[in-house]
C-alpha cells in the first residue's frame, strides 16, 4: 500500500526523500510479485531474459521456478540503462498552492525512480528547468551520486518560487546537446506552456532533437486532474492568480467552465497527436493517483527497451 497522498504532512513524516522513496519502491515491488506483471519486475537488476545461444550454466533456475521464465545472471560488465530525469520547476508547477502540488509530486516521483534505478544498477542524471536550464548532471550509478541528487531534490522542495516562466524548448535543446550516450529521457511537466500552436511546434522541435540523437522519451504530463482537467470548482466566485505572470482574474467558474474545458481538451488532444507522431510516450499523471503509476509506466517502457 502506498504512503497516504491525501495529506502532505503524512509524506513529511518520512523525514527525507531516501526513506520515502525506499518505502514507495519496496511496496511497489511487493505488489509486483503478487501481480500479473511479475515477469518483468525488478529482476532486471541482476538478470536478463534468456536468449537462444546463451550458456545454460548462467540460467537462474530458482528464478525460473518463481516466474516460469528463463533468466540468465547479468554480469557487471554488461551495460545497463542510462536515464535522464528532467523536471519542470517553473511556477505553474506550484499549483495547487496548499500542501501537495505538482512540483512535490514530481520530486517524490523522481526520487522513487532514482531509488529503483540504483537498485537496478542503471545510471541516472537530473536536469531542472524553468525559464532557463537551472541544473543538469551527467548520469551515474553510484551511491554518492544518488545522495547528491536527493539533496538537490530536497532543495527544490524547500524553495518558494513565484514568477518563474516556462521555456521548455530551449532547455530540451540544451539537454539534448549535453547527453552524449543513448538514454531514456523522462520528463515531468504540466506541459502548459504550449498553449499556442507555435509554442507546441517549438517544444516538439526540441523533442525531435532528443529523438534524432537516438534517445527514448517519456513525458509524464503532471496535472491536478480534478481541478485542471475537470475544472471541478465550487459554485461560487473565485479569485484566480497566474503563478507565472501574476495576472489576476475574478470570475465565477460556472461562467467559464465550458470554454475552459473546450480549450484544455483541444490542447490535450494536440499533445497526444504530436507525441504519437514523434513516437514519444505521453502518460497522464494525476498528482492524487500515487507514485505507483509512475513506476509501473517506467517498467513497461524499460521492458520494451530490454
Amino acid at each position: 500500500m502506498e504512503p497516504n497522498l491525501t495529506n502532505y504532512k503524512d509524506l513529511q513524516d518520512f523525514g527525507n526523500l531516501e526513506l520515502l522513496s525506499q518505502q514507495v519502491v519496496e511496496g511497489f515491488i511487493t505488489g509486483l510479485h503478487k501481480s500479473p506483471f511479475h515477469g518483468f519486475s525488478v529482476e532486471f537488476a541482476e538478470h536478463r531474459l534468456y536468449n537462444t545461444g546463451d550458456s545454460i550454466k548462467n540460467i537462474d533456475w530458482k528464478l525460473y521456478g518463481r516466474t516460469d521464465k528463463l533468466f540468465v545472471k547479468r554480469f557487471e560488465e554488461e551495460t545497463n540503462l542510462r536515464c535522464q530525469i528532467v523536471l519542470d520547476v517553473s511556477s505553474s508547477m506550484y499549483y495547487p498552492e496548499k500542501d501537495f502540488n505538482k512540483l512535490l509530486f514530481s520530486v517524490y516521483s523522481a526520487a522513487s525512480l532514482m531509488y529503483l534505478f540504483k537498485k537496478q544498477r542503471d545510471a541516472f542524471g537530473l536536469s531542472c528547468f524553468s525559464d532557463s536550464l537551472e541544473l543538469s548532471t551527467p548520469a551515474k550509478s553510484t551511491t554518492i551520486h544518488q545522495k547528491y541528487l536527493f539533496a538537490e531534490l530536497e532543495k527544490l522542495m524547500k524553495r518558494d518560487r513565484r514568477g518563474d516562466g516556462t521555456a521548455v524548448a530551449p532547455a530540451l535543446h540544451e539537454i539534448a546537446e549535453q547527453i552524449h550516450k543513448r538514454s531514456l529521457v523522462i520528463i515531468f511537466s504540466d506541459m502548459l506552456e504550449g498553449g499556442e500552436s507555435s509554442d507546441l511546434a517549438e517544444i516538439f522541435s526540441a523533442l525531435q532533437h532528443l529523438k534524432h540523437n537516438k534517445h527514448e522519451v517519456v513525458i509524464f504530463n503532471v496535472l491536478d486532474h480534478k481541478m485542471e482537467l475537470d475544472f471541478n470548482f465550487e459554485n461560487r466566485p473565485f479569485h484566480f492568480i497566474d503563478l507565472e505572470s501574476g495576472e489576476e482574474l475574478k470570475v465565477h467558474p460556472g461562467n467559464v467552465k465550458e470554454a475552459y474545458l473546450d480549450a484544455i481538451s483541444a490542447h490535450h488532444k494536440e499533445l497526444k497527436l504530436k507525441c504519437a507522431q514523434y513516437k514519444i510516450d505521453l502518460i497522464d499523471a494525476d498528482i492524487h493517483a500515487g507514485f505507483y503509476q509512475i513506476l509501473h509506466a517506467y517498467l513497461i517502457k524499460r521492458a520494451k527497451m530490454a
